[in-house]
């Protein structure tokens, strides 16, 4: 079984219900355990800030698919789901990022793995490092928890835990 993290993002209403719905759609996936899951978290736009808050999570999941079956698969539950992509960074109804998969490094056309700006962003780490702050990030060499300690302040700011109904 690999481990992976999936980073979910959302901020076209229901933003909820696009986050419950994408869940639920991994969860009935026959090759996908979901293992793990962080709390929901608010977060302010980043590259085009023109639009609505984020609500962010970040899940732990086992999973027997290669890394770009499940791009397939995490693609398929955007597009289920109405994502369009029409602006980089833009409005979109769900965002699923594998950010990591075991320890490995890869690269192609597709797909990068580890996700290559999740070191930046505080929407990343504050929900990682809460359900594995010692996972390792390659090719860092350092765990989630480092990470997050080492991120400038501003890149933390604005992002606070959302409370829903459940």
């Amino acid at each position: 079984m690999n481990q992976v993290y999936i980073g979910l993002g959302t901020n076209i209403e229901p933003r909820e219900s696009y986050l419950k719905k994408a869940i639920h759609q991994l969860f009935q996936h026959d090759a996908i355990n979901i293992t793990k899951q962080s709390s929901i978290y608010e977060t302010e736009p980043v590259g085009f800030t023109e639009q609505s808050h984020f609500l962010n999570m970040v899940l732990e999941i086992n999973t027997s698919l290669t890394p770009l079956a499940l791009l397939d698969v995490c693609q398929g539950i955007e597009s289920h789901l109405g994502r369009e992509r029409v602006i980089r960074f833009g409005p979109r109804t769900i965002d699923l990022d594998i950010l990591l998969y075991n320890n490995e490094n890869m690269k192609t056309e597709r797909l990068t793995i580890p996700h290559p700006r999740m070191h930046e962003r505080g929407f990343v780490l504050i929900p990682l490092a809460e359900i594995a702050p010692n996972a390792i990030l390659p090719p860092f060499g350092t765990t989630s928890k480092e990470l997050l300690n080492e991120l400038p302040e501003a890149e933390k700011k604005g992002i606070v835990k959302y409370f829903c109904d459940k």
